[in-house]
């Protein structure tokens, strides 16, 4: 094991170097925050998909491979699915707007008013996501050092809370592009054909386990629209996704990096329900599904290569966490705690503050995903959380605003708060991981988007004037920071 932990020592070394070094780049709230709004195709898809793949749709589609067969396929395929759609429909137009989080946009739609309201949603789901990332630390350490589980929660937080504080969203994209790199040959050049081949090839999966695992469709027509539901929607909603939109250097970048990037993510379903079904074959009676991945990598790969795919499992893990943290802190900061005290920017002399301000967030939003995580046992609740508050709050209002001119800031403030108590109550009265409360929360956020939005006197022409203005890439550019003349921006052609 001595090889295996030499790789994963450089690796995480590595991140904080990174982090480091994305520091010198992250001057201003621009910079900190979306990276400039300058990455070019190659960095924004491999930065996209490094996001939307973390933990559960590594680890956990492996899991779901084992216990379904390649239909365990689903829950990774509907992410890719979102990012699809967000690529092709809305991306160009999310890009143009020149803000920092959702809130801000739905501010600039309806005239104000709806942001605090949809922030505190948006920031209760990016938490849960960060904190449910953060728990995935107790497999990959467990595995490979053998710590309990608070150690390696400890142990893998510290690290992404360092490099995310110290450059903010430049060292996520700097770590992000080499843990897309090293997933892509961890789980899908290495462990993939390897787990096939251990387990005699697909002729000899076929013979050892039921036809049921070779049905597209295996794991039940209403778990794969409730993927859909949770998670092809929330991937056109959520602040941790948008944020990577807001990097994006020109329209054409966001919409076919993104294209790039939803296709991957169909392909790494697939390898995740492979490898889960080659480890059924090769261990058929694990006391957990979620053990799968842990188990074939452990007991099946060679010194060296088992290194590898645990930093690739790592490296999902990370890439997810860091991201929604810097979405949690970003609403938190920019959409809370500015509108509790009234503070509004007032342009670029305040850039620097802004840094250190947003440095601060993600310190302390760090710290209490570290806390939660600790106390919290499961991933799947905490996940199913984070994602039915957000489709059954905020996915009405959002592309409501995106699609329909009618639509009201009364109306979108009905919607989130009618969706989310809707969602809350049903998960009290049916349990967390019932249907129903996304189902029921989802109908009721769009009945009452129509209902009071047609009932309320229509947004403002001079709101929808400028929302227009803003849509078509006309305002919102931000004037250089004085730590940064204007001569020095720009963009780089290695992005």
């Amino acid at each position: 094991m001595a090889v295996d932990y030499a790789v994963i020592i450089v690796y995480l070394v590595g991140m904080l170097a990174m982090g480091w070094w994305g520091m010198r780049r992250a001057r201003n709230k621009s910079e900190f925050l979306v990276a400039g709004r300058r990455l070019g195709p190659w960095m924004y898809s491999g930065t996209m998909a490094a996001i939307v793949l973390g933990g559960a749709s590594t680890i956990g589609g492996v899991g779901l491979g084992y216990q379904y067969g390649l239909s365990g396929a689903w829950m990774v395929f509907t992410i890719g699915l979102g990012l699809l759609a967000l690529s092709v429909f809305f991306s160009a137009r999310i890009a143009r707007l020149k803000v920092y989080t959702v809130s801000e946009m739905l501010d600039l739609r309806y005239g104000g008013r709806a942001g605090i309201i949809s922030g505190l949603v948006m920031w209760a789901y990016t938490l849960m996501l960060a904190v449910t990332s953060t728990i995935a630390y107790a497999t990959i350490f467990d595995v490979l050092f053998d710590l309990n589980r608070t150690m390696s929660i400890i142990l893998g937080g510290t690290i992404v809370v360092a490099y995310s504080t110290l450059g903010g969203m430049w060292s996520i994209t700097l770590t992000d592009m080499v843990q897309f790199v090293v997933k892509t040959i961890g789980v899908l050049l290495l462990l993939l054909p390897i787990a096939v081949v251990k387990a005699g090839g697909f002729g000899e999966m076929k013979d050892s386990l039921p036809t049921s695992y070779f049905d597209p469709l295996g794991i039940g027509g209403e778990t794969i629209f409730t993927y859909v539901l949770i998670y092809t929607f929330g991937m056109l909603i959520g602040q941790d996704i948008w944020q990577r939109v807001f990097t994006a250097r020109s329209d054409r970048t966001a919409r076919w990096g993104g294209t790039v990037a939803g296709t991957y993510c169909l392909a790494y379903a697939l390898a995740g329900a492979v490898i889960g079904t080659a480890a059924k074959v090769l261990f058929p009676k694990l006391g957990s599904a979620d053990d799968a991945f842990a188990t074939i990598v452990k007991e099946e790969l060679p010194v060296g290569v088992r290194g590898l795919v645990l930093a690739a499992a790592l490296a999902a893990v990370m890439s997810t966490s860091s991201g929604a943290l810097i979405a949690s802190a970003t609403v938190a900061n920019n959409d809370i705690w500015a509108r509790i005290r009234g503070v509004v920017s007032a342009g670029g002399h305040e850039e620097r503050d802004e840094v250190k301000g947003n440095r601060v967030f993600i310190l302390i939003m760090g710290v209490a995903v570290i806390v939660i995580a600790i106390q919290l046992d499961s991933v799947l609740e905490g996940l199913t959380v984070a994602y039915d508050l957000l489709v059954g709050g905020l996915l009405v209002p959002i592309l409501g605003g995106l699609l329909w001119k009618r639509g009201t800031v009364y109306g979108a403030l009905a919607a989130v708060g009618v969706g989310g108590v809707t969602v809350i109550f049903l998960m009290w009265k049916y349990g967390i991981l019932a249907n129903e409360p996304v189902y029921y929360g989802l109908l009721a956020s769009l009945a009452a988007y129509l209902v009071v939005s047609l009932a309320t006197k229509p947004t403002d022409e001079a709101v929808l004037a400028n929302w227009r203005e803003r849509l078509a890439g006309r305002g919102g550019e931000e004037p250089p920071s004085e730590t940064e003349p204007a001569a020095s921006v720009r963009p780089s052609s290695a992005l």
